[in-house]
């Protein structure tokens, strides 16, 4: 059985969905249904919303800020050019056995 990803074609609330029938709503494509489950659980949310903005408040925070903090450039301070950059992390390499 070979499932396929259908597209709206009328106006209908069904259409809407890009299915006319139930058993059309059955057959969509795994990507189709996974992407409706969320459209339609986002729709019914309310503390829901607050809490998914802390969550994307909390990843900016770990991702783009404590990055600056824990991973510096440190090879920027070493050379000022990728040449000099790569003699100290090989000088390193090899110096430390």
């Amino acid at each position: 059985m070979s499932k396929t990803c259908t597209t709206p074609h009328s106006d209908t609330s069904a259409a809407r969905d890009g299915l006319s029938t139930p058993a059309a709503r059955e057959r969509a494509c795994w990507p189709v249904r996974v992407y409706r489950f969320y459209r339609d659980g986002f729709k019914g949310m309310t503390v829901g919303r607050t809490l998914w903005a802390i969550i994307g408040i909390k990843l900016i925070v770990f991702f783009v800020i404590l990055r600056w903090i824990f991973f510096p450039d440190f090879l920027s301070s070493k050379g000022r050019n990728d040449q000099e950059k790569a003699q100290y992390v090989r000088e390193q390499m090899t110096g430390r056995r």
